[in-house]
């Protein structure tokens, strides 16, 4: 009978069972005696009567303990949950039934509610959901659901809800470039694109998930966006704004056009100081370096905004031939192409100016070289002369040649003449360079 499959999860079960009669009833006990440190001694009895239960649940396959799940109330499921490892749960998650997922994903959203955002529409305007369980979502008919960084259960409970399957945000950029945009046979229409965040110093393009099924539009990132921001503050103040979960996916491309032309004009604005900069007459090597780095950040922002404007072309390209979209989306979808075909002949014009400023850059740095290698080489010719003249002077037969002079005399005379020859090379060579720099000036 010990071999028994059975009797072997009966007795699991029922292990699980005890330990957890047993905590209640010693915590009740403990919690109704007034002693010293209560605080403490409750503490204790509740590490050692988890450690107990986690050490149950290591040896209980996932199977077994969804079924103990079910059995449960939902404040026992809650503590089993707690004691889980999180590398194990996933699998229980995947065979739990839906009344178990509520109850779970309960507590999920009140610790994160921030993570998932859901809207429908109310009156014209933009409607914020409360949620507090999933079933809020089905009973208010959401629009637009956002998820920003969710976890493996928020894709899972939201999955079992509307009969899809939610990507990781963390692994949207595996996709081959032609599975970005497709359609699924149960209609399900997946669109993968970049958004480009410009914050500081930093800027970088993320990559947001989108599938629009069931006039329902789910959005997926790993990070929150300012378009996205941006919209919703739109949406929940102006009244009609949008009308659709389609109208509300163009309205995200076209402020993601107008996002990248704001960057753009950011772009300007530093270039222009840049200008200014590099077009004054002089320059120095730091000041140079620290151009170039400016220039180099901007010239990499305009390359992340181009690849954006081409990335939301190719995502609107792909809803128009898809016939997807009404008469008046049409419309307005040629009116956000119209707005990303100008911004190309922006960022081709700043790529221009972007080269000229850093050869500009480059150029003042060789002239400070060049300065630098003057300076060097006219110390060496000054020196050239005194070099030989004071070899000739540390020579014995100099000293045959001041024979009877006293040599404080004769080598005082001789550094005097040294110098005057140096003199005489420098102002030879300054009369030369004022002459070159005459002939220059009248060219």
């Amino acid at each position: 009978m010990q071999n028994d499959p059975n009797f072997k999860q009966f007795h699991s079960k029922q292990a699980v069972f005890d330990l957890l009669h047993k905590y209640k009833l010693i915590a009740g006990l403990v919690h109704k005696q007034d002693m010293p440190h209560q605080d403490l001694v409750e503490t204790l009895v509740y590490k050692e009567n988890m450690a107990q239960l986690r050490h149950v649940l290591e040896h209980l396959p996932a199977e077994e303990i969804v079924v103990i799940l079910e059995e449960l109330p939902p404040e026992d499921q809650l503590l089993i949950w707690e004691q889980l490892d999180d590398n194990r749960k996933q699998s229980i998650l995947l065979n739990a039934p839906f009344s178990v997922l509520q109850i779970l994903g309960k507590q999920a959203y009140k610790a994160e509610k921030s993570r998932v955002k859901a809207f429908n529409l109310l009156e014209g305007h933009l409607h914020e959901i409360s949620l507090t369980t999933p079933q809020d979502l089905i009973e208010a008919k959401p629009m637009w659901i956002d998820l920003v960084a969710p976890s493996f259960e928020d894709r899972l409970w939201f999955g079992k809800i509307f009969g899809i399957e939610f990507p990781d945000p963390n692994q949207l950029t595996d996709l081959e470039s032609s599975a970005r945009f497709y359609v699924e046979e149960n209609g399900e229409i997946h669109l993968r694109s970049d958004f480009l965040l410009d914050k500081g110093d930093v800027s970088r393009n993320v990559v947001v998930a989108f599938i629009l099924y069931q006039n329902i539009l789910f959005s997926i990132r790993k990070e929150e966006l300012p378009v996205f921001r941006l919209q919703r503050l739109r949406a929940l103040s102006q009244p009609n704004y949008v009308s659709d979960a389609r109208e509300m996916l163009l309205d995200l491309y076209a402020a993601n056009a107008e996002y990248s032309a704001d960057a753009l004009e950011d772009v300007y604005s530093t270039l222009e100081v840049v200008g200014n900069h590099v077009l004054s007459e002089q320059m120095s090597d730091e000041e140079a370096a620290k151009i170039l780095n400016d220039i180099a950040n901007e010239e990499d922002l305009n390359g992340r905004i181009r690849r954006n404007v081409m990335d939301t072309r190719r995502a609107i390209s792909f809803l128009m031939r898809s016939k997807l979209l009404a008469k008046d989306q049409l419309e307005y979808t040629q009116q956000i192409l119209r707005d990303i075909e100008s911004l190309d002949g922006h960022t081709a014009f700043l790529f221009n100016k972007i080269n000229f400023l850093m050869d500009a850059s480059v150029g003042f740095i060789n002239i400070n070289q060049n300065k630098d290698i003057q300076r060097l080489t006219t110390v060496n010719i000054v020196f050239l002369p005194l070099n030989v003249l004071a070899g000739i002077g540390g020579m014995s037969e100099y000293s045959m040649m001041t024979e009877g002079i006293p040599w404080p005399v004769s080598y005082g005379v001789f550094t005097i003449g040294l110098v005057m020859v140096g003199w005489a090379t420098y102002a030879i060579l300054r009369v030369l360079e004022n002459r070159k720099h005459g002939k220059s000036r009248k060219r």
